[in-house]
């Protein structure tokens, strides 16, 4: 990760799915959200950390730990 952007292969790893998962997230809305850097087939693709922060937020799984 480089200055709270992530790649699509580093947060692959990160979630233990594949990049491919992460592209058919993205072409089906779901997923964190992420931009796109240029334009067209060649654009480069990037997460940024609070997006992905928050996305992780809404999906955790569990009950609240009693305090």
């Amino acid at each position: 990760m480089s200055q709270g952007v992530w790649t699509p292969a580093e947060l692959a790893g990160r979630l233990g799915v594949s990049v491919g998962t992460l592209a058919n997230w993205r072409w089906r809305g779901e997923g964190p959200r992420y931009v796109k850097l240029g334009s067209g087939r060649s654009s480069r693709v990037r997460y940024r950390s609070e997006d992905v922060a928050a996305w992780e937020a809404r999906h955790a799984a569990g009950g609240e730990s009693a305090a």
